[in-house]
């Protein structure tokens, strides 16, 4: 199985903990890291726009990932959330495996 590391934003760390509890318990990532105030700028509906967010970044399977995206978009509050999927293509073998053993198999 492939790992992937999904990473996404969301306007505050209550949303983000309730997105990475979501994944979690429903068995969709392993692990979901949660790191706050990151600062971003980037132009939305024509205007220059700045504001606090908090990143999560989800580990889970390559076959979990549309499954996420769907999910995380049913959940958040953004009309056009971030949700990047990233492959791993190498790392600490048993930590790689945790994440195998630990989402809910398709």
């Amino acid at each position: 199985m492939k790992i992937h590391f999904v990473y996404m934003t969301t306007s505050t760390r209550e949303e983000a903990e309730s997105i990475g509890k979501e994944l979690v318990v429903s068995g969709l990532a392993a692990c979901v890291n949660i790191i706050e105030n990151m600062k971003s700028m980037y132009f939305w509906e024509g205007e220059l726009q700045s504001s606090s967010e908090a990143v999560l970044i989800a580990k889970t399977i390559a076959s979990h990932v549309p499954a996420l995206v769907e999910k995380v978009k049913s959940l958040h509050s953004y009309d056009c959330p971030c949700i990047i999927s990233l492959p791993v293509s190498d790392g600490n073998k048993s930590f790689m495996d945790w994440i195998q053993d630990s989402v809910k198999k398709p």
